[in-house]
């Protein structure tokens, strides 16, 4: 294969928006390395979806919150670049693997913060600066926040500040990464039917027609709406957009 195929990696790709990110990325033509913490299982049926899309996948296990791992995790990405596409760099990175912790701010625990720095922004700093020698110039990055940025929802305080975090540092790697041509922006996902925070807006009916009165739309999201906006994002049709942040939200809370 020619070094002209895009090869995306995403982060969390074997369920929830992450799968869905995958499989739009597959349909629009690019090849995904999708990155799993504990279900290999999952994860392979992710791969052989994307294969049935006449796509090539590969999937490689990483905990995101494990930063003493990346480097081991950058050079066995680097050899299954080399081994499937025959290169030494990919395009485009979605910094998509999370989780959700839903507390109070009175009663949010030491732990629970330090578990979400760890994933959601730590990680993500750390795990996209270890890949910055295998990301190609001219490539992107999607960072993915949450509508919970801009709207509040108590119990969610630690975890948007997070997502927060993530916004500001999309920016100062859009402006440092420049000059690579790479681009970097953030989604910003609103209410959407998965099975983060235990299912509750895909299972829960009090909880979706809640969610749903407040959309403009009228309905929460599904995975397939985040997944056909980061595969937009990072098409060349958006070759000039960089430092956004981008919510994807049906007009929640408006």
């Amino acid at each position: 294969m020619t070094t002209s195929q895009k090869v995306a990696l995403v982060t969390g790709g074997n369920r929830g928006l992450g799968r869905a990110d995958a499989l739009h990325l597959a349909a629009a033509g690019v090849d995904v390395v999708i990155s799993y913490r504990t279900n290999p299982t999952e994860a392979q049926a992710v791969v052989s979806a994307i294969t049935e899309l006449g796509r090539s996948a590969v999937a490689l296990q990483l905990d995101t919150s494990d930063v003493s791992s990346f480097d081991g995790f950058a050079e066995r990405l680097r050899a299954a670049l080399q081994e499937r596409w025959g290169r030494t760099n990919f395009d485009f990175l979605v910094n998509n693997a999370g989780f959700s912790v839903t507390s109070p701010f009175a009663e949010t625990t030491e732990k629970d913060f330090d578990d979400l720095v760890n994933v959601h922004f730590k990680g993500v700093f750390f795990l996209t600066q270890t890949l910055l020698p295998l990301l190609a110039d001219g490539g992107a990055i999607v960072n993915v926040s949450t509508g919970l940025t801009r709207f509040a929802v108590p119990g969610n305080g630690a975890y948007a500040a997070m997502k927060g975090a993530i916004e500001v540092l999309t920016r100062y790697q859009a402006a440092e990464l420049g000059a690579r041509g790479i681009r970097v922006n953030a989604i910003a996902p609103g209410a959407t039917a998965t099975d983060f925070s235990g299912g509750m807006m895909r299972d829960n009916e009090q909880v979706r027609a809640y969610l749903t009165s407040q959309v403009a739309l009228g309905r929460v999201g599904e995975p397939d709406d985040i997944g056909a906006a980061v595969a937009a994002l990072l098409s060349d049709d958006n070759r000039w957009m960089t430092a956004q942040r981008v919510e994807v939200s049906g007009g929640q809370s408006l």
